[in-house]
């Protein structure tokens, strides 16, 4: 199952209510597990982002719906990258054309 890493940012609106996170993050992976998918790990950090989600989807509309729907709420920004193992790319590198 392809894997994703989200960076998030809150809004205004979700520092705002920055005692909810915990909550938040349990409505998340709620949403990804009634998709299809699942959170490995999530992380709050200190810095340009404030927390990590590492996530697995069926595939990539899935995790952009699951994503989008959760950005809907108004309390986060994020930006999602598709994330390949060392099999993975092994098998992108090999469709390179020279």
């Amino acid at each position: 199952m392809p894997t994703f890493i989200s960076l998030f940012g809150w809004t205004d609106q979700g520092i705002r209510t920055v005692k909810d996170t915990a909550k938040r993050a349990e409505k998340f992976k709620s949403s990804i597990q009634k998709a299809g998918g699942s959170v490995k790990n999530f992380y709050w950090t200190m810095g340009r982002y404030d927390g990590v989600i590492v996530f697995e989807a069926p595939d990539d509309a899935t995790a952009a719906a699951v994503m989008m729907s959760g950005c809907s709420l108004g309390n986060v920004r994020t930006e999602t990258l598709r994330a390949f193992t060392e099999d993975e790319i092994k098998g992108v590198i090999a469709k390179v054309q020279p």
